[in-house]
């Protein structure tokens, strides 16, 4: 399997990332004639039958299951000091997966006109779509019209800019606001649970634009329309709402959470009406993601 190699925004250092279910995505999405055989056949099942999914979703709610969190956290060197409750408090392994965090340990990025980072993730950014080679590979974009499945909308956002953000099962799984906004009621399009790993992503790019996923629109004052969409992945049980829509949110409110399992984000901006910051910009032309944590700067209003 190819290695994922990564930027820490905080370090600006390259790191190659430790996989949560490599052997998984190796049998699946692996190039070899067995991996290849295996996807033909397993692939469709896991991926287009959701009871699978809400099996191991199931597990990972049980009470047997919070014996993988203290293993869990020291395999993949999670902070336990930004939580917001004891590790041995978790009734189930989701629990943990679904943690709150401190908010001191996230602090905004300020100021009014600066848009922040949704979640902890990975980010593409794209300052115009419609002139972008690739996104995880070049030559390899995936389709807008069909990720939206909306006239109006893909006439609204097709040469406007895109935030990508990659959520790993190691990083915390909720999702914020990037900044003060008005949004609409959630719509869902229904899809498969294909993963969203870039080993996935490199052979399968459409796999965006066919998950399940959840469409919001947010009215801002300074950035203009953003539609916001949620995309859910292998083993993700549901994607959970946690808003009051058509209520006016704070910059950095929580939107909602993934349930277990990899997901993606996905925030689509209206032409010339945000300015990524430099280095997400730069590393995303470099076909390498950032990791960086939710409210850092995300870039600024036009």
């Amino acid at each position: 399997m190819s290695e994922i190699v990564y930027r820490d925004r905080e370090s600006g250092e390259q790191k190659k990332e430790k996989v949560y279910g490599k052997f998984f995505l190796e049998a699946v999405y692996g190039t070899s004639l067995l991996s290849k055989l295996f996807s033909l056949i397993a692939l469709p099942l896991i991926s287009n039958i959701p009871f699978f999914s809400k099996l191991y979703g199931k597990r990972q709610k049980s009470l047997k299951s919070r014996g993988k969190v203290r293993p869990f956290i020291e395999n993949f060197h999670v902070d336990t000091q930004e939580f917001t409750e004891s590790p041995e408090s978790f009734q189930s392994f989701n629990d943990f997966f679904i943690r709150k965090l401190k908010p001191e340990v996230r602090p905004l990025a300020p100021g009014d006109e600066v848009a922040v980072l949704p979640a902890d993730g990975r980010y593409l950014v794209y300052p115009d779509i419609s002139v972008v080679e690739g996104f995880y590979v070049k030559e390899k974009k995936f389709d807008l019209h069909r990720l939206i499945q909306d006239e109006f909308l893909f006439e609204l956002y097709k040469r406007g800019s895109m935030v990508i953000a990659r959520l790993c099962p190691t990083d915390y799984h909720r999702f914020h606001f990037p900044c003060a906004c008005l949004p609409s009621k959630a719509k869902l399009i229904n899809g498969p649970l294909y993963s969203v790993n870039p080993i996935a992503l490199r052979e399968h790019i459409s796999i965006l634009n066919e998950n399940k996923r959840m469409l919001t629109q947010l009215e801002t004052q300074r950035f203009g329309k953003i539609l916001y969409i949620e995309v859910g992945a292998t083993f993700v049980g549901s994607i959970k709402q946690t808003y009051q829509p058509q209520t006016p949110q704070v910059k950095g409110g929580e939107k909602g959470y993934f349930e277990f399992g990899g997901s993606c984000l996905i925030l689509l901006f209206q032409p010339n009406k945000i300015l990524f910051d430099q280095d997400l910009v730069d590393a995303s032309l470099e076909f390498v993601e950032t990791k960086a944590k939710f409210g850092s700067s995300l870039g600024r209003c036009r």
